[in-house]
């Protein structure tokens, strides 16, 4: 009977395992402490406009009529619709009562219809308190959305099972620091960078270690991880102060730098560049430790330098395809910034070195170069690890040997630049092919 070539990948031998260990576990508890120190103590009062009451209601009833006319539209009006609409409240100090208000108009105005949940904002008239009146802001949102996140579940339990369940929360997590300390930490005037940094290291830890496991493997895409991340932020550090970036490069800035004037938003474009690249960095060095521990058990015999050298031809493929997708994530959230480039007369060069565009060629550059320096630095503390112990772990009675690898692993090797010299093909096999 032939040998068993489904089994899992072995586990790494304890020694290699209390190295990782020693390496991770300090720099686990160092993340903790950091985060504990950077905590957001007090949050800073906000400079906007108080909080507006809002209620939710249901359009029972729409009268549109003509806009009148306005100095900039003499003949044909505004831009519309006028007119007013009927809106039960649901909420509030006048909950099931009808009441009126103008049919929203403008860019952007929500577009309503007879049977539409919608939201009301109560505004009081600054020269009578007592006198207040609504008006619609926007759709209600809410169950379309509990609708989508259930489907978004049950999607990916259904596929992933428990590591699926797994994935959600990991996802959970990840939001937890983000809305929890991340944010608040950059609101409350502590470093952005620093704060994306030990935020990043710790959605890291929490959402690698809980999706696939406290294994080596895992291990070696968490120190592979982090050295990108770093890496990232010294890239980035040099890049925007190489290119005077001041972080002003969107109305968004600007309006919060308005709002919030203790947020560096020097700082705050490094932090985005750092957590946006934290989610493609995972998936790299994930892909890549997994690759080296399953190509070292596919066949024992490959040496640390030629796993080094297939596992990198994977990686290479792997960037090739993620570098695009990095360029496109940044371009479609970045359209109306696009279109407004095409629109521009002033001359390309002018266009490319202006601070909103050079902002983006940032982000994008030093994001992939982050991600290209994950592979090698992934892959060969994969090497290492993979085969560390290897000597010892051989028989007393003779040499490793090699076993015969089956036809899909053929195919997998010969897909990554053929099998290594001494390993034996099934036409040299004594065993019986299954």
């Amino acid at each position: 009977m032939g040998a068993d070539h489904t089994r899992p990948a072995p586990s790494a031998p304890p020694g290699v395992r209390r190295i990782l260990a020693a390496t991770v576990v300090p720099l686990f508890v160092v993340t903790v402490i950091a985060t504990l120190v950077l905590w957001p103590r007090h949050t800073q009062e906000s400079a906007g406009s108080p909080d507006v009451p809002r209620y939710h209601g249901t359009v029972t009833r729409v009268v549109t009529e003509p806009c009148p006319p306005t100095p900039e539209t003499p003949s044909g009006g505004s831009t519309g619709p006028c007119g007013t609409a009927t809106v039960a409240v649901e909420q509030g100090p006048d909950a099931g009562r009808p009441t009126e208000t103008p049919v929203p108009s403008g860019p952007g105005a929500p577009r309503v219809e007879v049977g539409d949940k919608i939201v009301l904002v109560e505004l009081v008239d600054p020269a009578d308190p007592t006198v207040k009146s609504y008006q619609i802001a926007e759709h209600q949102r809410g169950t379309p959305l509990v609708w989508l996140a259930v489907l978004f579940a049950v999607a990916i339990v259904a596929f992933g099972r428990w590591r699926g369940l797994a994935a959600l929360g990991g996802l959970a997590a990840s939001f937890a620091v983000l809305l929890g300390f991340v944010l608040p930490g950059i609101g409350a005037g502590r470093p952005p960078l620093l704060v994306a940094i030990v935020g990043s290291a710790l959605i890291m830890f929490v959402v690698l270690y809980l999706t696939h496991g406290i294994t080596a493997q895992t291990s070696v895409a968490v120190l592979g991880t982090l050295g990108s991340l770093v890496l990232t932020g010294v890239l980035g550090t040099l890049a925007t102060a190489a290119t005077h970036l001041t972080g002003f490069g969107s109305e968004d800035a600007t309006t919060l730098s308005m709002f919030q004037r203790e947020v560096d938003l020097h700082g705050l474009l490094l932090a985005g560049i750092i957590i946006g690249s934290l989610g493609v960095l995972d998936d790299v060095t994930v892909t890549q430790a997994a690759t080296v521990t399953e190509l070292a058990h596919a066949n024992p015999g490959l040496s640390r330098a030629q796993l080094y050298r297939a596992a990198t031809r994977v990686g290479r493929a792997h960037i090739a395809s993620t570098v695009n997708t990095i360029v496109l994530a940044y371009a479609g959230a970045s359209l109306p910034l696009l279109l407004l480039l095409v629109a521009d007369a002033r001359p390309v060069s002018q266009i490319l070195t202006s601070e909103f565009m050079a902002q983006e060629i940032v982000r994008s550059a030093v994001a992939t170069l982050g991600l290209i320096a994950a592979v090698p630095l992934t892959t060969g503390l994969a090497a290492v690890v993979t085969t560390a112990g290897r000597r010892a772990a051989a028989p007393a009675d003779g040499p490793p040997t090699t076993p015969r690898p089956t036809a899909a692993r053929e195919d997998a090797l010969e897909a990554l630049g053929g099998a290594p010299a001494g390993w034996r093909g099934p036409e040299t096999s004594t065993e019986s092919a299954w």
